[in-house]
């Protein structure tokens, strides 16, 4: 399938031919939807800026990062969400992390990208 480069902002998007721009928002904001429900149902847990959270308290908070960015136009993909909201704090600077029983911590951005990932593969 070819596909075709839009700049957005500093941003690159990709769009099939075959795909209306409304289209490849609404699957965008399907599949950061589909990631922010991950955590909620995870029995992870969400570190910011140093304090362990619940998957609730991680989804709310992530979901408002993510409603900020979206009224200015700043994740149009999955991978935006993840960059700008999902992988450290806009105030610290401080990377997020997740840890999930039984595994060891990992940066927040590396867990998002595994969840996108399966929700791509299940997708298809």
């Amino acid at each position: 399938m070819r596909r075709f480069a839009l700049a957005l902002a500093g941003a690159v998007c990709f769009l099939s031919p075959h795909v209306p721009a409304a289209a490849a928002q609404a699957d965008a904001q399907a599949e950061i939807a589909g990631l922010i429900a991950a955590l909620d149902a995870s029995d992870c847990r969400f570190e910011r800026n140093g304090k362990w959270y619940g998957a609730a308290e991680a989804r709310s908070h992530l979901q408002r990062k993510y409603d900020w960015l979206r009224k200015r136009n700043m994740a149009a993909t999955a991978e935006q969400f993840i960059e700008r909201a999902a992988s450290e704090s806009s105030v610290s600077g401080r990377p997020y992390h997740v840890q999930c029983p039984g595994q060891a911590r990992q940066a927040s951005a590396d867990w998002f990208r595994q969840q996108l990932r399966r929700l791509r593969a299940t997708a298809k």
